[in-house]
């Protein structure tokens, strides 16, 4: 191969890094008072989030379209105040985003993976997340001892599943707040009996814009309406989705997780 055919693979390789909205104005607007914590997370994020096991590679030319702005997205749908618990928070997604834009509430960045809530206490350490605390668990074995105003997940299992994980966390006239993809309607469908049955009131699917111009997404909302019955045991692994591609550990832990 030519000598000078190596600069053209290395502006490439630059090129796959640079994420579009880097520098878009509309980001300070958009995110408002929490702008100087979200964007030294996302600065965490693009500098160990490939490195530590957090997004995978590709992700990295595209961090604040497909994971920090569409976290944001959960944002008007959560209360000013109370505890708000980040199901599976993984990289801090949509917790970190959370924290930051909803500071009178109370944040728990609820993960299982030691890694995880390492780098999680780092991030809280990092933005001066005072509102904000990473507890080491799965949400199945928080039942009964932490309630939720609010619960929130992204990428953590389908909707059958994760009802069991993150309704009975839930106090009565809490809301589950789910971030999910064009499939959320056939979930929210095949997993209604299952809500139902663990107290969640009917589903209904939200599209939430981010930025003008970007694919908008979909958010799932069920409000417990009761105590309903206790969930059945959680079996199996779960996907994080877009997060950890280019990493995907044996889970130690059953049930919830990122």
């Amino acid at each position: 191969m030519r000598p000078e055919s190596a600069p053209a693979r290395d502006d490439e390789q630059r090129d796959a890094l640079v994420d579009p909205l880097d520098g878009d104005p509309r980001l300070p607007e958009h995110f408002g008072a929490a702008w100087p914590a979200v964007e030294r997370f996302h600065a965490m994020l693009r500098d160990q989030g490939v490195l530590r096991g957090l997004v995978g590679p590709r992700e990295v030319s595209r961090l604040w379209e497909r994971h920090v702005v569409n976290s944001a997205a959960v944002v008007p749908f959560l209360p000013e105040t109370g505890t708000i618990v980040d199901v599976g928070s993984g990289a801090g997604l949509p917790g970190i985003v959370v924290a930051a834009m909803r500071p009178g509430a109370d944040v728990v960045l609820l993960e299982p993976m030691e890694r995880r809530t390492d780098w999680l206490s780092e991030v809280v350490d990092a933005l001066g997340l005072t509102n904000a605390r990473v507890l080491r668990g799965r949400a199945e074995d928080q039942i009964g001892s932490l309630r939720a105003d609010a619960v929130t997940a992204r990428a953590v299992a389908a909707l059958d599943k994760l009802y069991g994980w993150t309704l009975p966390l839930l106090a009565v006239g809490g809301r589950l707040v789910a971030l999910k993809g064009g499939r959320a309607q056939d979930e929210a469908e095949a997993a209604a009996a299952v809500g139902e049955r663990l107290g969640g009131g009917p589903a209904s699917i939200e599209v939430a814009p981010t930025l003008p111009g970007l694919e908008p997404t979909s958010v799932v909302l069920v409000t417990r309406t009761g105590p309903g019955t206790a969930p059945a045991p959680a079996g199996g692994r779960v996907s994080r989705g877009t997060e950890g591609r280019s990493r995907r550990p044996r889970r130690s832990t059953k049930g919830q997780g990122a």
